[in-house]
């Protein structure tokens, strides 16, 4: 006999609107857009030039260099703001193209703004989506008054991290293996449970191999070593040769070594195939796409996943994913708030990159902000970091910092 169910009478209780406190009309509002501003800014970097090789940074005493960052601030109709900094220019440059495509959109349809930015930049790396992403999820943290490591179904948890150095130089610094291993001792002995290597940007085989060893012999067993030549091995060979000695070493990983912008499937599937070493590329690469494609044919053992670079918290959550239905994990490249939320986020990852870091010269991510820091000393003794836990990003800009270094940037209004 059919049991026939009768539908239960639900009473609507309609409340008047005046009596709806500040964060209740919040969550009922639909954050509309209004306003955007970019800001293009320099970061002065004591005893830290240009490389003599156009690429990366340096070591180089009594030089004050300079680095160009951008940083954006979104308004909304609700009085609501996101904010985000750290970003490379292009993203901000990039931006004008997309612009009008964001004003007068939901604040909130973070996923759906990616989907349509990101065909829009389908002929493009769409790295001006993730400094807006990141905005909106400071935004969202803001209006339900939770940290973004929350909003993503996490609890506050510790981040190992790892020392991440400024390229070799010769000039006192880093300027050979024993100067590498000195510093992994330091850093050790300051709380970090792992260190990376940045190598010289000439091409100095013999002394990868010598640094390489010499760091294991100085830490012992108990540190995870990487290295990163940054695509600075001249030839396969020579790749070969320092991945092998990454062997010997028991090195964590070998990165993006060969000369090709990192981007050749072709020569890191080998490379994986000569070396007990797992390889991790994919840096120089960016998004979804691409980076599943580098996973899938084996030319990677680990993903790097740069929330600024790859279509914001949004489009590194689908990478992460990806890698986990993989079964491989993520590393998140670089350091700054969004990556501290976004690892916190995720299960199959394993270090928080302090980049970069020398014994004699500042970090390279110098502080924009008022409450938060990245450095040598920005571990606790466990060499831990934590995401903050104020609402949003819950890293407070030091806007006036940014504006007293601003050499350019753009409003967009409706």
């Amino acid at each position: 006999m059919a049991c026939r169910l009768r539908p239960k009478q639900v009473q609507i209780l309609i409340l008047p609107t005046q009596i709806y406190t500040q964060t209740e009309r919040l969550f009922m509002a639909t954050p509309s857009i209004t306003r955007i501003e970019t800001f293009e800014f320099n970061v002065e970097l004591r005893n830290i030039c240009g490389s003599r090789h156009g690429l990366g940074l340096m070591y180089s005493p009594g030089e004050n260099g300079i680095v160009r960052r951008s940083a954006m601030r979104v308004e909304t109709d609700t009085g609501l703001s996101g904010e985000a900094a750290g970003q490379l220019i292009m993203a901000t440059r990039q931006f004008e193209m997309i612009a009008h495509m964001v004003l007068g959109r939901n604040a909130l349809h973070r996923n759906e703004l990616y989907h349509d930015l990101y065909f829009e930049l389908r002929q493009h790396d769409a790295l001006a989506i993730g400094l807006l992403d990141i905005c909106l999820w400071d935004l969202a943290g803001k209006l339900y008054e939770s940290p973004v490591y929350e909003l993503l179904g996490s609890k506050l948890r510790p981040l190992p991290a790892y020392a991440s150095t400024y390229h070799g130089d010769r000039a006192g610094g880093l300027d050979s293996p024993k100067a590498y291993a000195d510093f992994a001792v330091e850093c050790k002995e300051l709380g970090f449970t792992g260190f990376k290597i940045h190598g010289w940007l000439d091409g100095d085989i013999p002394g990868e191999i010598e640094t390489i060893l010499a760091t294991r012999d100085s830490v012992g067993d108990d540190m995870a070593l990487m290295i990163d030549p940054a695509c600075a091995l001249p030839t396969f060979a020579d790749a070969l040769r320092v991945g092998q000695a990454c062997d010997e070493a028991s090195f964590f990983w070998i990165e993006d070594p060969f000369p090709d912008g990192g981007k050749s499937f072709h020569a890191h599937q080998l490379l994986r195939d000569k070396v007990r070493t797992p390889v991790l590329m994919s840096e120089y690469i960016r998004g979804l796409h691409l980076k599943t494609e580098a996973a899938i044919s084996k030319s990677t053992d680990l993903l790097r996943v740069d929330a600024y670079q790859d279509g914001g918290i949004t489009g590194a959550l689908k990478l992460a994913h990806v890698a986990e239905s993989l079964g491989i994990d993520v590393e998140i490249h670089s350091h700054g708030p969004a990556h501290r939320h976004l690892m916190t986020a995720i299960r199959n990852t394993n270090f928080y990159e302090m980049n970069l870091v020398h014994p004699d010269a500042e970090t390279s991510g110098v502080n924009i902000y008022k409450n938060y820091k990245e450095g040598l000393d920005a571990i606790d003794p466990k060499g831990n970091v934590y995401a903050p836990t104020e609402p949003g990003l819950g890293a407070e800009i030091d806007w006036d910092y940014i504006r007293s270094h601003r050499v350019g940037g753009t409003v967009y209004e409706l």
